[in-house]
């Protein structure tokens, strides 16, 4: 019997193999993907994580019944008290709303939901629908974070129009709510037409926004028709959302924000019913008191959304905040935060309703450590529960106080891999890799490197990001040893230099400003020209 020794691979011919594999890897890496087979993107389905089981999700749901059956709203205004009691509501001689389970009930099986969220740009259309994850910024902080110079300054009109055009090139960023104030705006009204100007001008994607009183929702929304080039088109797709805090925890109704909410339902803008009480200070210490509290006060919002018009889109937002008891200082970075938005997001699965809640709001005051683990906990313990609208996400430090531009470049990263994460792992007959593994040990160089379906999957199946580093430690050195602030910086400045966004038309944009007049107070110059 004859036996044949098979040769080992010589050195070069090893070198020549792999360094085929990486050439053939490279080449692969710079094809470009269709949006259906990117390795991450907007709406993928999470709910792999559960924070409250069965009968905590049944339990919950009948404490929020009684509360809202017993002890009800204060402070409603005479339209509110109107609609309300019109569609079966009590008003007592307390001078509080209390809402029969049945009325509830009937409210939840009849709402808006499975309805999608615009963009100008059908591209960013979101389905907000069961489980599908979508990652977005807000908030109202009052300063930005000088990374360069490691300080806060007052928040401009001018940094609401920069972080958004930033976000319109930030994939794994899929709405933009307004996430400053501008700090040089006083008056209200200028304050809430000029938010809104900047955000529509800066990006295509779905942009959310508040105003302060009624009254100055008219003009609003004489401008999202012109630009949608009419009312009716804008009807059909409302690019803009009304994030309104209708509540003022607990239990009572804000009565300011609830003019504003009638005048939204009447202009055909979709709501972001917001109730943001603090565990702690304005809502129970206790996670589970925290969670119903904040289910009951939405539940009510949405009975007085469909009171107004039924069917009407609105958004579970269940935003429930943490203090820290030591000092009662809000806490956004921490555990408790990550399982109260997760808790929230399966409120909404419950009730089949489009949840959206907050996550991603770091305590850290820079884009350092602590921010990245406070940021990637909460943002993904958010996305595997299935929260369908992740606000807060990118951008926020200080709980809610500071909002840095250049960690929206960090955390569009970070998000990347949230989202693969939310994503999970494809077990099929072909992805279990019998026959690859076969093949490379048995017919093969024993390693897969240059293998057909590494070259197949490296796009689909894995996240790269974008200014993370990976390189080894001696080709970091060889590079001048970057760090990731510093990349964040230049990017920043780059994309600052040089996108403009024109969706919005210059001869749309003159006819805007011939019919507001100096009402528009964001410059040309800080457009690009």
């Amino acid at each position: 019997m004859s036996v044949v020794v098979e040769q080992p691979e010589s050195t070069s011919d090893s070198r020549s193999r792999r360094s085929g594999g990486r050439e053939a890897r490279r080449a692969m890496r710079a094809a470009p993907l269709a949006d259906d087979i990117r390795p991450v993107r907007a709406g993928l389905e999470g709910g792999r994580y559960k924070a409250l089981g069965q009968n905590d999700l049944e339990r919950i749901h009948e404490a929020v019944l009684t509360l809202l059956e017993t002890v009800g709203f204060a402070n409603a205004i005479p339209s509110c008290i109107e609609a309300l009691t019109r569609v079966g509501a009590r008003y007592g001689d307390d001078g509080r709303i209390r809402f029969p389970r049945e009325l509830v009930m009937a409210t939840v099986r009849n709402a808006a939901r499975h309805f999608t969220l615009h963009g100008q740009d059908p591209k960013h259309d979101m389905q907000v629908q069961g489980k599908r994850v979508h990652y977005g910024t807000a908030g109202a902080a009052v300063h930005v974070v000088d990374v360069e110079k490691r300080e806060y300054r007052e928040s401009l009109l001018q940094d609401i129009y920069d972080a958004a055009r930033l976000v319109e090139g930030l994939d794994n960023i899929h709405f933009f709510q307004r996430p400053m104030v501008p700090r040089d705006i006083p008056d209200p009204l200028d304050m809430d037409f000029n938010t809104l100007y900047a955000c529509v001008m800066g990006t295509t994607k779905h942009v959310g926004t508040s105003f302060t009183v009624r009254e100055n929702v008219a003009p609003a929304l004489e401008l999202l028709y012109t630009i949608a080039g009419g009312e009716e088109n804008f009807r059909a797709r409302p690019f803009v959302s009304n994030s309104n805090c209708f509540v003022v925890p607990p239990m009572k109704f804000a009565e300011d924000a609830c003019g504003v909410l009638e005048a939204c339902v009447e202009g055909g803008i979709p709501i972001l019913l917001l109730s943001a009480g603090q565990a702690g200070a304005t809502a129970p210490a206790a996670i589970a008191g925290a969670v119903v509290q904040a289910v009951a006060e939405v539940l009510a919002g949405l009975v007085y959304v469909n009171a107004l018009k039924p069917g009407h889109p609105a958004i579970f937002g269940t935003w429930p905040f943490v203090s820290d008891l030591r000092t009662g200082a809000m806490s956004g970075g921490s555990a408790e935060q990550a399982l109260l938005t997760s808790a929230c997001a399966q409120m909404a699965q419950f009730y089949d309703l489009p949840g959206g809640s907050a996550a991603g709001m770091a305590d850290s005051k820079l884009p350092d450590i602590q921010s990245g683990y406070e940021k990637g906990i909460t943002n993904v313990m958010a996305g595997l529960s299935g929260l369908n609208l992740v606000y807060e996400s990118a951008g926020m430090h200080a709980s809610l106080l500071g909002f840095c531009l250049e960690s929206l470049i960090i955390d569009n990263d970070m998000l990347g891999q949230c989202l693969r994460c939310v994503r999970g792992i494809e077990v099929t007959d072909e992805a279990l890799s019998i026959d690859t593994i076969a093949e490379v040990c048995l017919n093969g160089p024993g390693h897969y490197l240059g293998n057909e379906q590494t070259l197949r999957l490296m796009q689909t199946e894995y996240f790269y990001p974008a200014v993370a580093d990976r390189f080894s430690p001696k080709e970091w050195g060889e590079k001048g040893k970057p760090d990731l602030l510093g990349k964040a910086i230049e990017e920043k400045k780059r994309v600052l230099a040089s996108r403009f966004p024109h969706h919005v038309p210059r001869h749309l944009d003159d006819q805007l400003r011939m019919r507001f007049g100096d009402l528009i107070q964001l410059p040309r110059s800080g457009m690009g020209g």
